[in-house]
Formats: C-alpha cells, sequence, structure tokens
C-alpha cells in the first residue's frame, strides 16, 4: 500500500531517513550515511551545501546579542565575562542545532527535489 511520506521536520529532528523516518540520517556527528539502514534509500549524493550553517548564524545571532546586551546592561562585567557567556551560549547552541538543521535541510531536499537523491521519490 501507499505509505504518507515523512514530515521534513519530523524527520530533521529526529536526524532519520527523509523517505522511511526510520534509518538514521547520519553516520558520526555530521557525516551523510550512504544509505538508509531501514529502506535502503541511497543518500550519496544528498548534499545539504551551506544552508544549515547560514540558518543557525541568523538564528543564533538573533539570540545571543540579546543575552550579550542584557549581560552587558545589567551587570557591566569584564569582556573575558562576554567571551565566555556568549561564546559559550553560541558554540553549545551551534553543536546541539546543527545536526537537526542539516538532517531538515536534507528531508527538504527530499520532499521537494527527490530526484537529487536518484530516487523520484519511489519507495
Amino acid at each position: 500500500g501507499y505509505t504518507p511520506p515523512i514530515s521534513p521536520i519530523a524527520a530533521g529532528l529526529s536526524c532519520k531517513c527523509p523517505r522511511c523516518g526510520r534509518g538514521a540520517l547520519f553516520d558520526g556527528y555530521l557525516t551523510v550515511a550512504e544509505s538508509c539502514s531501514a529502506c535502503g534509500l541511497d543518500l550519496r549524493k544528498a548534499d545539504s551545501g551551506d544552508g544549515p550553517a547560514v540558518f543557525l548564524i541568523f538564528i543564533i545571532g538573533f539570540l545571543a546579542v540579546p543575552l550579550a546586551f542584557w549581560i552587558e546592561v545589567s551587570f557591566t562585567p569584564p569582556v573575558w565575562v562576554h567571551a565566555v557567556t556568549s561564546g559559550g551560549f553560541i558554540i553549545g547552541l551551534a553543536l546541539l542545532l546543527l545536526r537537526p538543521a542539516k538532517a531538515l535541510v536534507l528531508g527538504l531536499q527530499f520532499r521537494h527535489r527527490p530526484e537529487d537523491f536518484g530516487d523520484g521519490g519511489a519507495g
């Protein structure tokens, strides 16, 4: 029978295969697996480019600048405090969000351009 397509958001947040939603998308931290272990989708051609990093630069910057401003206005700390708090916040959030952001972009790519996967959307 027909299996409805997996939501790119659900697949992205869970870092799962964009076709079946079951197999792991990554083989390592950001290395995309060669194929899905559950449905066999060829993932070798999957390429998110710089999209996830660019999105995160804007999102994290939108959050980090007001945080740094609030810390400065409220506490007037030395510069090293900003380096530790803002630096830790930015690096931590980037490391936390980069995998799901990349998986989301790949899920959207599979949804809208399945031919990029050599799949044609069949499955």
